[in-house]
């Protein structure tokens, strides 16, 4: 076999792997399983199929920060959820935030992310389809999330997770495959979210660059300063 064959065989390889990971039905067993055993070859398979969601999540970042809020990036506290094996707090790190703090589903991918040493905190068996119990509400100024709303993996609905763990002003950045968008009617859920004011869609990127094979959407909402409770005037 040549190298041009042998790499060919090593990007089919690498595509089907990320192809049988959208068929696990949300199921966070199938899913610890399924990333136990790929934690240690994902970064060079997401790298053979052209993975650049990371990049563009990070850079989108950046451009809030720099347009919408007055800290410096360095005191900027953002958190990574689905963090995997750290390739969005590389980038994150790499444009100048320094309050970094990442979970994932896997303990194996999140092990790897601790290994970067770009976050403050990393914790594994962490399921965004349920309540984030670890999180507390309004703690960071930007959170993110690539390669999370994805067939397989987390439901639409965890993004009201998200917006709940942002600050007031704050701001939820997410990546979801075409597919996904269509095949989970997220544009509905999004709709939902902000009929109840939990989130604003501040800005959309349609059929962005992701995979070799499939474009993405990428996502930037705003979640809005919540009211003040009625007060009662004094007799």
């Amino acid at each position: 076999m040549n190298t041009r064959d042998q790499q060919t065989t090593l990007e089919q390889a690498a595509r089907k792997r990320i192809k049988d990971s959208h068929a696990l039905d949300s199921d966070a067993d199938r899913l610890s399983h399924f990333y136990r055993e790929w934690a240690s070859s994902y970064d060079l398979d997401v790298g053979r199929d052209g993975y650049c969601g990371p990049m563009i999540v990070a850079e989108l970042a950046g451009a809030v920060q720099t347009a919408y809020l007055a800290s410096q990036r360095a005191a900027i506290a953002i958190l990574d959820a689905g963090c995997g094996t750290g390739l969005v707090g590389v980038e994150l790190e790499r444009l100048g935030f320094r309050l970094i703090d990442g979970f994932d589903l896997s303990v194996e991918m999140a092990e790897r992310a601790r290994q970067t040493r770009v976050y403050r905190h990393v914790r594994g068996d962490v399921d965004l389809n349920e309540r984030l119990s670890h999180h507390s509400s309004a703690s960071y100024d930007i959170t993110v999330s690539c390669g999370v709303f994805t067939l397989g993996h987390v439901r639409p609905d965890g993004l009201r997770e998200l917006a709940r763990v942002t600050r007031p002003n704050g701001f939820v950045i997410a990546s979801t495959r075409k597919s996904y968008a269509v095949a989970t009617s997220f544009e509905d859920e999004v709709q939902r979210l902000h009929d109840d004011g939990i989130l604003v869609p501040a800005q959309r990127l349609n059929d962005g660059r992701y995979v070799a094979e499939e474009d993405a959407h990428y996502w930037v909402f705003q979640v809005p300063k919540k009211a003040s409770a009625p007060t009662e005037e004094l007799p």
